[in-house]
């Protein structure tokens, strides 16, 4: 039987497990996000269970948007854990917002965990139609 084996899979495992604080596996420190087109604007929804809205916070400077979400670590301290999958901590993702984003009307909005951006197309981007001017006066030129 022939096997396909990653050979730096066990080592990402490994150190993982080693630079965890308690000891177990854990899981990359993420903020999941979804993002698409519909119509005239962008929305970005990125998944924050368990963080209160007013540890959101949503910065633009230069055209990048950084957002920043807390969420709090155990309860009960000196709980001894015996799986611990949930992270805690400080979460942050920027994302590079193109020219063709209109930064100033961003809509943000919190419900069940989500964080959904609107991101509105700039006017100067949406496709439009230039008029063809046709003059009647031709001339004629003779050679």
């Amino acid at each position: 039987m022939l096997m396909r084996t990653d050979p730096f899979r066990e080592l990402d495992r490994l150190t993982q497990q080693f630079f965890s604080a308690n000891g177990t596996l854990t899981r990359p420190v993420a903020m999941p996000m979804d993002a698409y087109r519909a119509g005239d604007e962008y929305v970005v929804a990125f998944d924050l269970p368990g963080v209160h809205p007013d540890s959101i916070d949503l910065d633009i400077e230069q055209n990048v948007l950084t957002v920043k979400a807390e969420r709090p670590g155990p309860a009960e301290d000196g709980a001894e854990y015996q799986v611990a999958e949930r992270p805690c901590g400080v979460f942050s993702r920027q994302l590079f917002l193109g020219q063709a984003l209109d930064a100033e009307h961003i809509q943000a909005s919190y419900e069940a965990g989500v964080l959904t951006l609107r991101l509105p197309v700039a006017e100067r981007a949406k496709p439009r139609k230039i008029a063809i001017s046709v003059s009647n006066d031709t001339k004629q030129i003779n050679a």
